[in-house]
């Protein structure tokens, strides 16, 4: 964790302040919220059921997309999320065949 920067003197200078760390907390979330769902398909995965990984696959697919058109993380950052999630997803045996 950064330290803080000294006061700022001008107003401009506090405004933007203010408005760093109101995004700075806001991008912190979402980015949580990524990494959790994230996580999730990484789980499903694991578990080996294809249905649920589907699933939760969707709603990561859902989050990440969000993310990436809010700023938060870049476009090329999210679709290489997705496409190494959807990969894994895919690689598991389909719910007849097993």
């Amino acid at each position: 964790m950064p330290a803080k920067a000294r006061p700022k003197k001008n107003l401009s200078a506090m405004k933007r302040s203010r408005q760093a760390e109101k995004r700075s907390l806001r991008n912190r979330s979402v980015e949580s919220s990524v990494k959790t769902v994230v996580k999730k398909v990484e789980a499903s995965v694991a578990s080996g059921n294809r249905e649920d990984a589907g699933k939760v696959l969707l709603q990561a697919v859902r989050a990440i997309s969000k993310a990436a058109s809010k700023g938060v993380i870049h476009k090329n950052t999210a679709s290489r999320k997705i496409s190494r999630l959807t990969k894994k997803v895919n690689a598991l045996p389909a719910a007849g065949a097993a």
